[in-house]
């Protein structure tokens, strides 16, 4: 092997290794890693959110800078984790607490000290809505309640129900997506819209 020979077998090992190493790079950049940047949420309520506690918690303060930051990223926390253990998608939820308590401003029927973050019950004067011990367990019935519309009846619960308005979801998996919570979960024909506008707006949070 002259001196030429072995220089330019050094140099294509080298070519190799580098193609390789690029190769492995590209490939790990296309790869799903879970929650974070350059996911878009999906409307179907049963797939999986994508969105992080950080963007989830980005998004809600700027639309209501003024609320508890700790507050809402332990909300941001209950809602991935309760939401992954019953099959629900995180991000629908949470953009449907967002809309049903006006970024925890209340001021309808349901009071804070409720923990209730998507107006179960609420109907009237006389009938404000269901209170729930914990913020914990108030999220626990939100996703609940989610998976009774989300769900057939062959999909059951991991956690004990708590949702007293559960079994009252007839027929069960009545609403698959978001834009179907138009005219089931509320009356408001423009339900479901608002919900994938507030979804579009989340896509844009970094």
């Amino acid at each position: 092997m002259t001196g030429t020979d072995g220089k330019n077998m050094s140099a294509r090992a080298l070519f190799r290794v580098l193609a390789i190493a690029l190769l492995s790079f590209s490939l790990a950049g296309c790869v799903t890693t879970g929650r974070g940047r350059g996911q878009h949420s999906s409307r179907s309520l049963s797939e999986e959110g994508v969105k992080s506690e950080r963007q989830l918690v980005s998004f809600f303060m700027a639309n209501n800078p003024d609320a508890d930051k700790k507050q809402v990223a332990r909300l941001a926390r209950y809602y991935i984790s309760e939401a992954r253990m019953e099959g629900i998608n995180s991000d629908c939820a949470w953009v449907q607490m967002c809309l049903e308590t006006g970024w925890l401003k209340f001021g309808g029927l349901v009071k804070p000290e409720m923990h209730n973050y998507c107006g179960l019950g609420a109907i009237s004067a006389e009938r404000p809505g269901l209170s729930f011990a914990t913020e914990q367990l108030g999220v626990r019935a939100h996703i609940q309640h989610l998976h009774a519309y989300a769900t057939t009846e062959d999909v059951p619960l991991r956690n004990e129900l708590i949702d007293p308005r559960y079994k009252w979801v007839l027929p069960r998996g009545k609403a698959p997506t978001v834009r179907e919570l138009a005219g089931t979960w509320a009356v408001d024909p423009e339900y479901g819209k608002k919900l994938e506008g507030l979804l579009e707006r989340l896509d844009g949070t970094r």
